[in-house]
């Protein structure tokens, strides 16, 4: 069975890693605009972290669970197949255009969104569930804004003003 905390402790990983990242990218770059993107994302993965931190340390104190206690390991794992969302698996030093970048971490946020709607069916306290909403139109916005960078800034090298 997947416990509440290891369900929160991958959530927090995500968004740890998507913040390890995005400050990763940010310093290969000398791209002015894509630099302070980069790290607008990053710090929101901070702050997306923080709130499932929170959220764990909450449940860990208070009796009522907004999650079904009973999921199974096997169920989520089928949820999630393969899917490893370290974003590891990518070779960033390989990675030498603007777009090819952008389109790389569109995938990472779409993921992202992927995993915390399948958290929904599995929240009963309105409140979580509201938050957790938040966060998801928060990924969303961040895809939007990545595809607008990348509409403004199609082919254009990752180095140099």
């Amino acid at each position: 069975m997947f416990l509440i905390h290891e369900i929160l402790d991958l959530a927090i990983r995500l968004e740890k890693n998507g913040e390890s990242v995005y400050r990763n990218a940010a310093d290969k770059t000398s791209k002015s605009d894509l630099v302070s993107l980069l790290i607008w994302m990053a710090d929101e993965e901070v702050k997306h972290a923080r709130w499932f931190s929170n959220l764990k340390q909450k449940l860990e104190t208070d009796s009522s669970n907004p999650f079904m206690a009973d999921m199974g390991r096997e169920i989520f794992g089928d949820m999630l197949g393969e899917k490893s969302f370290s974003h590891r698996e990518v070779d960033f030093s390989k990675v030498e255009r603007a777009d090819d970048l952008i389109a790389i971490f569109i995938e990472f946020e779409k993921d992202t969104v992927l995993f915390y709607e399948m958290l929904r069916p599995f929240i009963e306290d309105n409140d979580t569930l509201t938050h957790l909403e938040q966060i998801i139109a928060e990924e969303n916005n961040h895809i939007a804004m990545l595809h607008k960078f990348l509409a403004d800034e199609a082919n254009v090298s990752l180095v140099g003003d």
